[in-house]
């Protein structure tokens, strides 16, 4: 009696299990129950059970609700998927001017704006992807081919590489310095050798539309729900949706609304970049001290002046960094894109995973992340850069950069036209590098896996084996063996437990959405497979974070390789592990583990770090051992931050495993893919994303909730 009243909480927990487990035990598997595997969910069986919701037909294998309960909300895919059709084909038809036949046409609005934006964003991209790389788009959306065939020589010749080169460099110089400034030069001078230039520009192209709307939309939207309470409240709940939501679910509705190609891929990278953006500002705004608002009122501004004169560059810092994870959100579709039609990078990593050919996809992959750490490092550096207004400089001392390019632009051009001579009868070497004559490092990485694989096949053979039958299939086994009504039991008890009735009845909502879905056995693979990938990425990422912590270089260096790994395409951590561990649940959980432990290393150094340094001097006055030190004082006060980190790890989990059906997984990713190639699959594709999103945000509402309680008992909220 003593322990229940001085452990109370521990009780509770250990009641809720015991619950738990006896609904397991007491729940019989129905002797129908079967996992259904690939497109037997679509076959009409007669032993299927029927409805009808609003005259559409659903169907489904009726079991006792103990153990699964009926998809109350099948219906969702087939009337997202009409109302798509009825928006694209049927709503509001009016008539519009036709340049092409000069006549009017009857189409609906919608599909009449979505054409429209498509076209603005298709002149955009190859605005600029011709001014990098030259062409005649962009002449003759404002002539015709018929003047451009008269006058040939107005096509846009494109920018060499060496220019390009050389304006990165002086940019990165003007933002953060030498150390910038040389690793932009070697960025540039890299892509150019290996002969990924042209690719490079047209991904590039791609982000600088991308990125630059994101930032606009993002800002105004974040303005806008600072302003309003109403707003705000609307917003925040697609936000939190938005940034745990696989980005493949949101590339089906875009194929039905803006087609295929590099248009498409802007647009849906808009919706998944502008979340962070919007969040980043609200922070930033909110953080403003009200005596820095109160100046400015009292200084005679009006609310539009306050905003632009006052709030904005105050909270100028923030806003920036939400630059710096639009970016990085922008490259991280890159590859994604790729499957709806986007040119570039990640076109070129799409097919060499085709191919399974690591040593193209690695090349294309790290072009991709040095791109990515180089605009990530200028965008931090533009964030932190700080405006000298009381300097008094020369006219040289102000323009120095916009005369060294000017000068580099003309050197650029002289060098291109000498390479005509140089290179005559050939390829130009000082406009372009084309990809099939630029250095490459492909067959080493080949013979490299393929030598890894012919020497240590045994022992891959043996671990793969292991692996597969003693752990990861008595693991699914058990996760399927869960039922319907025992899992709520659990997932809502933990959610009273931490966080009261509130956090019970939100989580309830979640999980009872995915449990009335058709997927509920699709989900628990999905959660079987993170739910392994995240526990062993915390392991290895808790103790490795731990260990660097120890040391001020090793730290730093960690940091460092964290950021390297993160700008890494996710796509390619699948490559050598599918070819070592060939197509299974290994090689995808592999690539899980690689992937999450990135936050879970990060979060813990950063924690460790964020401890106060007067605790340590205090701890080391009382003569704690190191040991004692990290136990008693660091871990307890860090673990908060860690939590975070672990909810990270589950978001990087759930997006690889999601990944992962492209080489062959059971879970909900596999559906998510095959809609991608299904003419009505847009709404199976957004249910399947929300199913997703939501388990993400299951344990982002536990976590978070803990984090909060824990952060005021320790007094550091």
């Amino acid at each position: 009696m003593e322990y229940l009243k001085k452990y109370p909480k521990l009780f509770q927990w250990l009641f809720l299990l015991i619950v738990f487990f006896s609904l397991c035990f007491a729940i019989d598997v129905p002797e129908t129950y079967k996992f259904i595997r690939g497109q037997a969910e679509f076959v009409k069986d007669p032993n299927q059970s029927v409805y009808f919701f609003l005259g559409k037909e659903v169907r489904y294998y009726a079991f006792d609700v103990f153990w699964r309960l009926p998809p109350l909300l099948g219906w969702l895919p087939i009337w997202i998927n009409d109302s798509l059709f009825f928006l694209m084909n049927e709503w509001m038809p009016m008539e519009f001017w036709n340049e092409d036949t000069q006549e009017f046409k009857t189409r609906p609005l919608l599909l009449e704006i979505s054409r429209n934006l498509t076209s603005f964003m298709t002149f955009l991209i190859e605005l600029i992807r011709e001014i990098l790389l030259g062409g005649l788009e962009t002449i003759v959306a404002f002539t015709s081919w018929d003047f451009i065939d008269a006058y040939p020589w107005l096509e846009l010749p494109g920018l060499p590489w060496t220019i390009v080169a050389a304006g990165a460099a002086l940019l990165s110089y003007k933002l953060s310095g030498k150390g910038l400034a040389l690793f932009a030069g070697l960025t540039m001078i890299y892509i150019s050798i290996f002969g990924q230039w042209k690719p490079s520009m047209q991904t590039l192209s791609f982000i600088l539309v991308a990125a630059p709307l994101s930032f606009i939309f993002g800002l105004g939207l974040g303005i806008a729900a600072y302003k309003s309470k109403r707003v705000e409240k609307a917003l925040y709940p697609i936000l939190l949706v938005m940034q745990t939501m696989p980005q493949y679910a949101v590339l089906v509705p875009a194929l039905v609304l803006f087609g295929v190609g590099d248009h498409a891929a802007v647009i849906i990278t808009m919706v998944v970049a502008v979340p962070p953006m919007i969040l980043l500002t609200i922070l930033g705004l909110r953080a403003i001290p009200p005596e820095v608002i109160e100046a400015g009122r009292m200084s005679g501004c009006t609310n539009w002046q306050l905003m632009l004169k006052v709030l904005i560059p105050t909270a100028r810092r923030d806003i920036l960094i939400g630059v710096n994870q639009v970016i990085m959100v922008c490259f991280s579709m890159a590859v994604i894109s790729a499957f709806i039609g986007a040119k570039g990078l990640g076109f070129n990593l799409l097919l060499a995973l085709n191919q399974l050919n690591i040593g193209l996809a690695l090349e294309a992959g790290l072009c991709i992340s040095l791109i990515a750490i180089l605009l990530d490092k200028m965008s931090l550096a533009w964030a932190n850069k700080q405006t000298d207004y009381f300097g008094n400089l020369t006219f040289f001392q102000r323009n120095k950069n916009a005369i060294f390019f000017a000068a580099s632009f003309v050197i650029g051009i002289i060098l291109a036209y000498v390479g005509t001579f140089i290179f005559k009868g050939s390829f130009n070497y000082f406009f372009e590098i084309p990809h099939n004559k630029g250095i490459s490092t492909a067959d080493f990485w080949n013979k490299g896996v393929d030598w890894i694989f012919d020497t240590f096949f045994v022992y891959i053979k043996a671990f793969n084996t292991w692996l597969i039958q003693d752990v990861l299939q008595p693991m699914r086994a058990l996760y399927l063996r869960m039922p319907a009504v025992a899992t709520l039991v659990l997932a809502v008890g933990a959610g009273y437990l931490i966080g009261g009735v509130r956090s019970a009845l939100v989580v309830a909502a979640l999980t009872l959405f995915i449990a009335l879905s058709p997927w509920w056995d699709r989900a628990l693979v999905t959660l079987y497979m993170a739910t392994f990938g995240v526990v062993i990425s915390c392991l290895i990422g808790f103790t490795v974070g731990t260990l660097c912590f120890q040391n001020k270089k090793s730290a730093a260096f960690m940091l460092g390789v964290c950021d390297i790994f993160q700008t890494f395409p996710s796509f390619v951590y699948l490559i050598p592990v599918m070819m070592l561990f060939g197509i299974t649940d290994t090689s995808v959980l592999i690539a899980v583990i690689v992937y999450a432990t990135i936050p879970a290393t990060r979060y813990t150094i950063e924690g460790l770090r964020s401890v106060p340094v007067g605790l340590h001097e205090a701890a080391t006055m009382s003569g704690v051992n190191k040991f004692q030190r990290l136990t008693k004082i660091e871990f307890p006060l860090a673990f908060p931050h860690m939590m975070l980190g672990l909810n990270q790890t589950i978001v990087f989990a759930l997006f690889m495993v999601i990944i992962g059906a492209f080489i062959g997984t059971e879970d909900l990713g596999q559906y998510i893919l095959k809609a991608l190639s299904d003419k009505n699959g847009a709404g199976i594709g957004l249910t399947l994303g929300i199913c997703v999103a939501f388990i993400g945000l299951i344990f982002d509402n536990l976590i978070r909730t803990w984090v909060g309680k824990r952060k005021k008992h320790l007094g550091i909220a």
